[in-house]
This record gives C-alpha cells, sequence and structure tokens, in this order.
C-alpha cells in the first residue's frame, strides 16, 4: 500500500494534471472523485500533464460514497487539506496507507466530507492570505509526508 493523492470533484483541469504529473514523477497514485467540473481527457491534461500522464497511475471514484467504499475496503486513513483545520502538516504524522485529499479549487469540501476524514491539515499562511493554489498546496504536503516516510 502507498501513499495516494486524492482530488475531491476538481474544477481545474490545469491543476488536476500538474498533480498527475507530480504523481508520476514521484510515484503516488491519483483518485480523483468524480463528479469533476471538466471532462477527464488528454485534451484538458496535455499541456500541464505534458508526456508524464501515460506514466500516471489516475484511479477514478464514482462519488464520494464509492470513494469512502474503497478507503474502509483498503483500511486507508483519508487526510483532508483544509483552510479549516488546527493541525501544522508538518506536525502531523504521515502513514504509508494515507491519502491525502484535496478539495475543490471553487469551495473546498462540504462539511460532511470535511467531519468524514480521518484527519484535517493545515498549510499556514501569512496575513489574510485565504489560500494556495491547490496543486501546490498537494505537491508541498505530499513532499513532507514522503519526507517523513523516508527518515
Amino acid at each position: 500500500m502507498a501513499l495516494s493523492l486524492a482530488l475531491y470533484q476538481p474544477d481545474i483541469p490545469q491543476n488536476t494534471a500538474t498533480l498527475l504529473r507530480t504523481g508520476a514523477c514521484l510515484n503516488v497514485p491519483v483518485h480523483i472523485i468524480l463528479p469533476a467540473g471538466f471532462v477527464l481527457s488528454d485534451r484538458n491534461f496535455r499541456r500541464a500533464g505534458m508526456d508524464y500522464l501515460e506514466k500516471a497511475v489516475l484511479v477514478q471514484h464514482a462519488d464520494w460514497a464509492a470513494f469512502q467504499a474503497f478507503c474502509r475496503d483498503e483500511k486507508r486513513r483519508i487526510v483532508l487539506l483544509s483552510t479549516k483545520a488546527a493541525e501544522i502538516y508538518t506536525d502531523f504524522r504521515y502513514q504509508e496507507n494515507d491519502v491525502l485529499m484535496l478539495g475543490r479549487e471553487s469551495a473546498g469540501v462540504p462539511d460532511h466530507v470535511h467531519e468524514a476524514a480521518d484527519a484535517r491539515i493545515l498549510i499556514p499562511m501569512h496575513g489574510d492570505a485565504r489560500s494556495l493554489n491547490v496543486a501546490i498546496s498537494g505537491a508541498m504536503v505530499l513532499g513532507e509526508a514522503l519526507r517523513q516516510m523516508a527518515l
């Protein structure tokens, strides 16, 4: 079992492609929880994903319930990146079975998804900044999780 990324109903194909490319480069599967705000196609991913898309492991889930069932059956822990979390991502202790979940670019995740996560983590930001780009956030937290597991 390996660390994974999950995108909850992503809105922007370029961010999804960037995270698929990141997953391909770091050997990390990427799960997409549908519906997405765009058609999942090579045409939508090509520019940001470049030639890495064929190396990416992409797993699609029909909806939130299907993703939850997958995580339960596979004994995976859902770790949600959230601006509403209290625990800083560098203080959190990651495990190999973790799925690092990112919300929609436009709206994050609904309350019931937020509450269902096994853990919620935060990237602290300066001043009145609201949020980072979802692909940047995913890469930052994935890097920290991989660093911890390499120790």
